[in-house]
C-alpha cells in the first residue's frame, strides 16, 4: 500500500472551493505521516489536510482586502492533538474533568452482536434506560441489552428519541441504504440559495474582521467550526438556551473568542429577537435534523428571505438524503454503525473485549473544520459575485471522507505512542484569564505569516453576554 499524504487529501478539497489542485502545495505541513496515534484510520493527514484548507480560505480572504498573500503552515502532529483539544484543557476553577456517563457504552446483544448506547445527555440516557425498563447502573444494563437483538434495540432507542446504533463491520455498512444515500453527495456542498449584490468585506486589520457569526450548533463539530472563525477574526455569537443539556468542558474547549447569550426559540418573543440579529448577521451556523428549524422559519431559504447574502452552514448526522435523514447522531454513533469501532477493536483491543473507539474526535473536529472552510469560501464568493449561500455537511459524509483515505497498512501500526510528549503539548498550549478564572488550553494550530490566528475572545460560561452584536471594527 502506498503511502498518502496530507498533501494527498488536501488535493481532494480543492474542488469543494472550485480551486486548482496544485493550490494544495502552497501550504507547508510537516509532523511527519499517519500513524501519529495509535489508529488505523489517517486522522493525521485528514486533519492537517482540514485546517490547511482552512489556511487557504483565510488567505483569500486577506488577499481581497489587502491584494497581499501570505505564507501557511500546519503542523501534522499538532492538528491530531486538535482532535482531542479539550484533553489538553484545564479549568483552574474546576478540578474535575467530564468523563463519558457511567452507561454510555457499548455492550453484547442476545444475538452476538454489539450494541452501543449514547447516554451523556441526559434525554438520550433517559430514552435508552425506559427502552431497557432499567435504573441508572451499568451491571443493570449490561443484563437488559443481552436480552435484545441489537438490530431491534437500535430502531427501538431511535423510536424512543435516543441515539446509539448497532455495531456494523465495515463491509455491512457499506451495504446499508444509508451509505448508499450518502455514497451520491460529496463531501460537502457550497450552494448558491439566491441572488443579492456582492458585498464587500468589513473594514479590519485580520481575515474575518467584522463578520458576524450566529452559532447555533452544539457539543463539537459545530461550535468548533465558529471557534475556528473566530481564530481570524469574526464576532462569534452562540445562541443556547437554559433549558436544553450542555456538557461544562465541551463548550469550554469550542467556547474561545465567543460571546454566548440565551434564547428560547419556543418564545416567540424570543424567537424574533433572533431573526433581527440574522438581520445583521454574515453566517448562520445550525447543527439540528434536516427539517427541524423549518418548524421556526429558520430555514436556509427563510433566512435568505430576511438577511439577502446570508451564509447558512447547515450540519447534520447522516445528511440530507435516505432512510436515515431525520436520526439523531453524534461521532460516536457514526463511528459504530460505520465500521470503524469494529476495526479499531480489532487491531486495538481495550481493557474489556468488543468494539472500541479511537483515540480522537476526528469525525467531529474534521467536520467543523471543514464547516470552517465552506464558510470562508462562500463569504469570498459573496464579496466577488453575491448571492445568499448554504454549505451543508454531515457527520457521516466526514466519516466516509476519512475511512476513503485508506488505512494505514497493519505492519506500521506495532509500538505507537498514544500520547504526544509533554514538550509538544507545552509548546501548542497557552492560558486565558477567563470570568471564572484560568483556562489552560490547546491554541490555534494554522500558522499564517501575516494574520497569525488568535482569539480576541476568551470562552465564557453559556449565557454571559446580552443578545446583542458588538460595534464592528472603525
Amino acid at each position: 500500500m502506498t503511502q498518502t499524504t496530507a498533501h494527498d487529501a488536501l488535493r481532494t478539497l480543492m474542488p469543494i472551493a472550485g480551486w486548482p489542485e496544485e493550490r494544495a502545495g502552497q501550504v507547508q505541513i510537516t509532523g511527519g505521516t499517519d500513524p501519529i496515534l495509535p489508529t488505523p484510520f489517517r486522522i493525521g493527514e485528514t486533519s492537517a489536510a482540514t485546517l490547511a484548507a482552512v489556511g487557504l480560505a483565510a488567505a483569500d480572504l486577506w488577499e481581497l482586502r489587502t491584494g497581499r498573500r501570505q505564507e501557511i503552515a500546519v503542523d501534522a502532529r499538532q492538528a491530531t492533538a486538535s482532535l482531542r483539544s479539550g484533553s489538553y484543557m484545564k479549568m483552574e476553577w474546576s478540578p474535575s474533568r467530564h468523563e463519558r456517563n457511567p452507561v454510555m457504552g457499548t455492550y453484547p446483544a442476545k444475538d452476538g452482536r454489539w450494541s452501543y448506547l449514547h447516554c451523556n445527555f441526559p434525554n438520550h440516557r433517559a430514552a435508552a434506560l425506559k427502552v431497557l425498563g432499567v435504573p441508572e447502573d451499568r451491571e443493570a444494563v449490561t443484563k437488559a441489552v443481552a436480552g435484545w437483538d441489537a438490530l431491534e434495540l437500535e430502531e427501538a432507542i431511535i423510536a424512543a428519541n435516543g441515539a446509539g446504533g448497532m455495531v456494523r463491520t465495515m463491509e455491512e455498512w457499506a451495504q446499508h441504504p444509508q451509505a448508499a444515500a450518502i455514497a451520491s453527495l460529496p463531501l460537502m456542498e457550497i450552494i448558491k440559495l439566491g441572488d443579492s449584490p456582492p458585498e464587500a468585506l468589513p473594514a479590519g486589520s485580520r481575515p474575518l474582521s467584522g463578520i458576524r457569526l450566529l452559532d447555533l450548533t452544539r457539543v463539537l463539530a459545530g461550535p468548533s467550526s465558529s471557534r475556528t472563525l473566530a481564530e481570524h477574526g469574526a464576532d462569534v455569537l452562540k445562541i443556547t438556551a437554559a433549558h436544553l443539556p450542555n456538557i461544562v468542558s465541551q463548550d469550554y474547549d469550542t467556547g474561545h473568542g465567543k460571546l454566548s447569550t440565551q434564547l428560547d426559540l419556543r418564545q416567540q418573543a424570543e424567537l424574533d429577537t433572533l431573526k433581527g440579529l440574522v438581520r445583521e448577521a454574515d453566517v448562520f451556523t445550525q447543527g439540528y435534523r434536516p427539517g427541524t428549524l423549518g418548524n421556526r422559519g429558520l430555514s436556509p431559504e427563510e433566512l435568505a428571505q430576511i438577511r439577502p447574502g446570508l451564509v447558512y452552514v447547515s450540519l447534520c448526522a447522516f445528511s440530507h438524503v435516505g432512510p436515515w435523514a431525520s436520526r439523531r447522531g453524534f461521532d460516536t454513533v457514526v463511528q459504530t454503525v460505520s465500521g470503524i469501532t469494529s476495526r479499531q477493536g480489532d487491531l486495538y483491543p481495550g481493557a474489556a473485549p468488543g468494539p472500541q473507539f479511537y483515540p480522537v474526535s476526528a469525525i467531529d473536529y474534521l467536520t467543523g473544520y471543514l464547516m470552517a472552510f465552506g464558510a470562508m469560501v462562500a463569504l469570498a464568493r459573496r464579496a466577488q459575485e453575491g448571492g445568499s449561500w448554504l454549505v451543508r455537511i454531515s457527520l457521516a459524509q466526514t466519516g466516509r471522507w476519512l475511512v476513503g483515505r485508506g488505512q494505514v497498512p497493519e505492519d506500521e501500526l506495532k509500538d505507537v505512542p498514544s500520547e504526544f510528549t509533554l514538550a509538544e503539548i507545552e509548546s501548542w498550549g497557552t492560558v486565558t484569564d477567563t470570568p471564572e478564572g484560568k483556562l489552560h488550553h490547546m491554541g490555534p494550530v494554522v500558522k499564517l505569516s501575516e494574520t497569525p490566528p488568535r482569539w480576541a475572545r476568551p470562552a465564557v460560561p453559556l449565557g454571559y453576554h446580552k443578545p446583542v452584536w458588538p460595534e464592528r471594527e472603525a
